[in-house]
């Protein structure tokens, strides 16, 4: 029998004994400990979400690795692959005559003929009789038969060969999935673990406040990230009989945590009634951003095969993003369109920027765009801290302008879509209040004079004048275009500005 005086816990789940251990360990709902009966802290919920999270992550990878083991891509046609072509072709033609010799001489592992045959095929195609050995051509009465027969064979056997990499392209791909998933888990569980529960510093204060406004608080959770920014969940009914706006309720929660601003989070309930409901804020940014973009398309085509978007994701993040389309036009446009929407969507769902940029990679890959790859660009600033990261997979380089000048932040080599293996180029820098963002494509940089182009746009931009993210991204357009008689490509110019909130 336990002993409850003992600090160990009896916790139950669902009314059944589910066991016995340390207060550290528990996952119930409800425990004895030292003899009392206490309801589990939304600590431990955390506690046991992220571990649980972690867990999860650790199977993605471990079940990422099991993919990875066996079959490897193969570049060419093996040794087995031509044995077994010339196998075929003399049971088919040859059958039981005994003069042929080619087979028993490729069957050696010092053969020549083998290996020289396999190199012929692959670089032009099919053999030819030049390519036969001098023996089998004087000898062999079914010379035109057999060789045809070798030929279907070993196209066979490419075509073979092609499916299983492209097979392995694709399994490459899942597993790099897999890989992005347990990084997003693993993420997601370090941020629940080291999200700090401040909700009886502020807790009743904030209930009084709310109960003046005839508005009852049932359940409140606010939570402060290891960045500093905080998050609020408010369970609340009005009991008046009347509504409150959620940016109401806002202004309140920043009058009882000093020196915050607060505003109701896109996702989430935009009013107060008489009904309970959980409204989510979440602590407004320092800073904020103004845009800009400008672009023309290819001289002769209608529409540009650039696209570009900017947005907000949860947690206080600015993104903006830029694709330049392999080729223009129409085809080039919807392409570029598709990867733009696909990098939104998955920010607005809470996916960090890194994550998404290697996820829209790899959906690429599955989805057999590798014959049209896009050179994809993304801006991610932290409205909370001011911090800029930029992603790229064969993109121009970004711009930033401050009051020391233009800084290039260099680009990657390789588009989007092309390799499963290759990583985005990713650069952080720090911004500050009055920095410019400039992101271009290489339609814009290819038309500016000299070798250095780089330092070109540099130059031009350290010569304007303060103005206006809009006016700033036409000045750079009308400055490209400036030295061509006509738009040799799309060419889109993007221009953010950055301030602290008054």
């Amino acid at each position: 029998m336990t002993d409850i005086s003992s600090p160990v816990c009896v916790y139950w789940i669902r009314g059944g004994l589910f066991g016995i251990g340390s207060p550290s360990a528990q996952i119930g709902g409800i425990f004895l400990l030292s003899g009392r009966r206490e309801v589990r802290s939304r600590s431990d919920v955390n506690y046991y979400t992220a571990r649980k999270l972690e867990d999860m992550a650790r199977s993605m990878e471990r079940l990422a690795k099991a993919f990875d083991e066996g079959m490897h891509k193969t570049g060419s046609l093996t040794r087995d692959d031509g044995l077994a072509a010339m196998q075929t072709s003399a049971s088919m033609v040859c059958q039981d005559c005994s003069q042929c010799g080619i087979y028993a001489e490729s069957e050696r592992e010092d053969s020549y003929y083998l290996y020289y045959l396999l190199r012929a095929f692959e670089q032009k195609g099919q053999i030819e009789k030049e390519d036969m050995p001098r023996p089998f051509l004087a000898g062999c009465r079914k010379k035109e038969d057999y060789l045809a027969q070798l030929n279907r064979s070993l196209a066979r056997a490419a075509m073979n060969l092609s499916w299983k990499n492209r097979f392995l392209e694709s399994r490459d791909a899942v597993v790099s999935q897999f890989r992005e998933l347990s990084l997003i888990l693993g993420e997601f569980s370090h941020q629940i673990d080291q999200a700090a529960d401040i909700t009886e510093e502020y807790g009743y204060i904030m209930k009084k406040l709310f109960r003046r406004c005839h508005v009852a608080v049932e359940n409140m959770l606010i939570l402060e990230y290891e960045s500093g920014r905080r998050e609020a969940y408010v369970t609340a009914r009005t009991t008046n009989g009347r509504c409150m706006t959620a940016k109401d309720a806002s202004e309140l929660m920043s009058e009882v945590i000093p020196g915050t601003r607060w505003n109701p989070a896109k996702d989430s309930r935009s009013i107060i009634t008489r009904q309970s409901g959980t409204v989510r804020f979440e602590e407004d940014g320092e800073y904020q951003l103004l845009y800009g973009a400008a672009r023309v398309p290819k001289q002769g085509e209608r529409c540009s095969g650039d696209n570009y978007t900017f947005c907000e994701s949860p947690g206080s993040q600015a993104m903006i993003s830029l694709c330049d389309g392999m080729g223009c036009g129409e085809p080039a446009c919807e392409e570029s369109g598709q990867v733009v929407e696909l990098t939104e969507n998955l920010l607005e769902a809470g996916f960090g920027s890194r994550a998404a940029f290697k996820l829209v990679n790899t959906v690429l890959l599955l989805a057999g765009t590798e014959q049209h790859p896009a050179a994809l660009d993304m801006s991610c600033v932290d409205l909370y801290t001011g911090v800029l990261d930029v992603m790229k997979l064969g993109a121009a380089p970004t711009f930033v302008l401050g009051q020391e000048g233009a800084e290039v932040l260099e680009a990657g080599q390789v588009p989007a879509g092309i390799l499963s293996e290759a990583e985005p180029v990713m650069l952080s820098r720090k911004l500050w209040d009055g920095d410019h963002i400039i992101m271009v494509t290489d339609g814009v940089l290819d038309a500016l004079p000299g070798e250095d182009k780089e330092q070109a746009m540099c130059q031009f931009l350290e010569s304007l004048d303060f103005m206006p993210p809009q006016e700033m991204a036409e000045r750079i357009l009308e400055f490209a275009l400036s030295f061509v008689p006509g738009a040799r490509d799309d060419m889109t110019v993007l221009t953010a500005g950055i301030w602290k909130k008054e």
